[in-house]
């Protein structure tokens, strides 16, 4: 096969000119929930904190946030994604017993999905009959079509779970830099943790295509709500405390 420059090799068709990400790996949701999650969890705690306690109060609230928040991301996240891929591997198994028990029925089934698709009946009872020659493919094939999940594709625990305990600890750790820089400032703290939310959004925007500045504010904007929120809560108790 030669492609567009003149050069030979086993590129598909198409594939010259575009590549797609990967989006069922589960990697960057994790990793996005995990930078987001740290950042706007640990800022919001500073803020609440510091809006009535010392910065040694506020360091040591930040990295038992950072520690928490990050085995608990992780842990959420290995257990859901573990969870989900069981359900899919259910419905596997619920498929594979519909070709053994009813096989003829699954073919009229598929082949009234192609045909729904706008597929002759002819090359659709022929696309079927090719199909089924191998149950595993037919089995991915018609839950792709029945419910929009190929079991081939399903993201890993692992990666999901280790994606987002280190995303969020950066993210935890960016509104603590001042602290660590000898700036014993909330203020400022909660300028790094904003900046953290315009960094996460600009990243994500290069695997969505989004506008990086649309990205970024939006990081930005629900990130503040939830800070300045905790931060009004913060100076409440303080008040009734003290």
């Amino acid at each position: 096969m030669t492609n567009p420059n003149g050069e030979s090799g086993l590129t598909r068709p198409h594939d010259f000119d575009h590549r797609h990400g990967d989006v069922s790996g589960g990697w960057l949701r994790a990793a996005t929930f995990g930078a987001m999650d740290g950042l706007v969890s640990n800022t919001a705690l500073i803020a609440g904190v510091g809006a009535a306690a010392d910065a040694h109060t506020v360091v040591l609230s930040g990295f038992a946030g950072l520690a928490a928040g990050a085995f608990s991301m992780a842990l959420g996240e290995y257990t859901s994604v573990k969870t989900a891929n069981e359900q899919i591997e259910s419905e596997v198994h619920l498929e594979r017993r519909a070709f053994r028990t009813h096989p003829q029925a699954e073919k009229d089934e598929l082949a009234d999905m192609l045909m729904q698709m706008g597929v002759s009946g002819h090359t659709a009872a022929v696309a079927t009959e090719e199909i089924h020659r191998d149950e595993n493919r037919a089995i991915n094939f018609h839950l792709v079509q029945e419910i929009g999940i190929d079991p081939s594709e399903k993201p890993s625990p692992l990666v999901a779970a280790v994606s987002s305990f280190i995303t969020f600890a950066i993210g935890a750790v960016t509104p603590l830099i001042p602290y660590f820089l000898g700036f014993e400032s909330l203020w400022m703290g909660l300028l790094f943790g904003g900046l953290g939310l315009m960094i996460a959004g600009g990243v994500a925007s290069r695997f969505t295509r989004k506008p990086l500045w649309f990205a970024s504010m939006r990081q930005l904007f629900f990130g503040m709500v939830a800070i300045a929120a905790t931060y009004v809560v913060g100076l409440l108790v303080g008040s009734v405390v003290t």
